[in-house]
């Protein structure tokens, strides 16, 4: 049985979010939430990305099995990844050097994201057809993004609030993490 493009795009936000749910993206999650400016641009070169790699892998998977190459699946998803973050790297060095220089290593870092990675893999492994893989992209992309501004927001907030010595630091990201994981998982069953 196949889900509709509309449940994929709502699992892979709220329920199977990338991030909160499956653990998958969390270099770029931690590294980049601090500022709301720098979280929300980030979200959506990986969201671009996401689609860029699931629509090449869908085209791509149907050629490698239709030539038997199976097997060479998983280091063409990754040269696809890396092709669409240099796109993706041109283009804010470009038109916004500033976000550039702002995104610093996690926008190279793209490339090795593992949730991007699990989009193509996922999809493939699941069967999607063209319209649910670009569902679930666009699904797993924007709760990537949903994720860092939540994250940024709530990290925002907090510089502005007296937080114990104790508590400062990576301590709070993680616990906020948590709490944010939580939150999701109060979302399993949505979407299916």
């Amino acid at each position: 049985m196949h889900d509709s493009a509309a449940q994929i795009f709502i699992s892979a936000l709220l329920a199977n979010n990338f991030v909160l749910a499956m653990f998958l993206g969390l270099c770029p999650f931690l590294g980049v939430s601090n500022k709301l400016g720098t979280a929300f641009p980030m979200g959506v070169a990986t969201t671009f990305v996401m689609i860029v790699a699931s629509l090449c892998a869908f085209g791509l998977n149907l050629l490698l099995s239709a030539l038997g190459l199976d097997f060479l699946r998983l280091i063409s998803y990754i040269v696809i990844i890396a092709s669409a973050v240099q796109l993706v790297e041109m283009v804010l060095k470009k038109h916004s050097p500033s976000l550039f220089r702002a995104l610093g290593i996690f926008l190279p870092l793209i490339t090795t994201n593992c949730a991007v990675l699990g989009v193509a893999l996922f999809q493939t492994a699941r069967e999607y057809d063209f319209v649910q893989s670009l569902a679930f992209s666009l699904g797993g992309g924007a709760g990537f993004t949903l994720a860092l501004v939540l994250m940024a927001s709530v990290r925002e907030r907090l510089q502005l609030s007296e937080v114990p010595s104790l508590m400062q630091g990576t301590a709070m990201t993680l616990m906020l993490a948590g709490i944010l994981s939580l939150g999701f998982m109060g979302f399993a069953g949505v979407g299916s």
